[in-house]
């Protein structure tokens, strides 16, 4: 029998304060999976079928086509949160090129400087990390699948603060430069050699010995998901 929507239910209170808890120790909002590992549910069709309800009675905003895009409108009283008012604040981010999360290949093939000047994406202020700047950020295509177990696909677009240098487990674009070859990895340095990690089971780690060859260029800082994949 359909429950009847006249309030929240416990579970529903659970995964609000676990959204809440989790944007304010991250700074950007869970996955859908991370929601329910949190939250005692063991499907993500039933973590959707309660975002959906938490949706209709306006305590939440989803993004589909975006990984992570989900915003907190109203607390558990129900009263609107204030940062719920920036959440139509859009700007556009330049799409600078292509890069490949996949066996590194060269840069002719995935391009930095593919698309023109003029395209860019249109995304929500809110869905970025409170203290995130926006006038640097660039974004860049995804070409592969070495990255699918990260919710990264062939098709999307990854946003991009550029930087030079990366902590171990952050994902970024690389430039290898004794092969003049882009790749999108986890990055870790270990050992004196620097490890860039796929996310994906049936692909092998690359292993760089001299770290100076791996020049850092971005760090991924949202997900912009194809929206046949949402």
């Amino acid at each position: 029998m359909a429950r009847k929507r006249a309030g929240l239910s416990e579970r529903h209170k659970k995964i609000l304060k676990f959204l809440k808890q989790f944007q304010v120790e991250n700074g950007y909002p869970p996955s859908i999976r991370e929601i329910g590992e949190n939250t005692d549910i063991s499907s993500t069709s039933v973590v959707n079928y309660y975002l959906k309800q938490l949706e209709e009675m306006q305590y939440i905003e989803r993004e589909n086509n975006v990984s992570r895009g989900i915003r907190l409108l109203r607390n558990l009283e129900g009263n609107l949160l204030k940062a719920a008012q920036d959440i139509t604040e859009m700007f556009s981010v330049p799409v600078i090129g292509r890069i490949v999360a996949g066996e590194p290949v060269p840069v002719p093939s995935s391009d930095f400087n593919y698309f023109d000047s003029e395209t860019g994406i249109d995304i929500a202020r809110s869905l970025l990390p409170p203290k995130e700047k926006t006038e640097d950020l660039f974004a860049l295509e995804v070409q592969g699948d070495s990255m699918i177990d990260a919710m990264v696909n062939d098709g999307d677009i990854v946003i991009m603060r550029p930087v030079t240098q990366a902590n171990n487990g952050e994902m970024v674009a690389v430039w290898l430069a004794d092969r003049d070859e882009t790749t999108l990895k986890y990055f870790y340095l270990e050992g004196g050699h620097v490890r860039l990690q796929p996310a994906n089971p049936l692909m092998k780690p690359i292993i760089i010995d001299d770290p100076t060859h791996v020049q850092v260029q971005g760090k991924v800082v949202l997900v912009i998901r194809r929206l046949d994949q949402a």
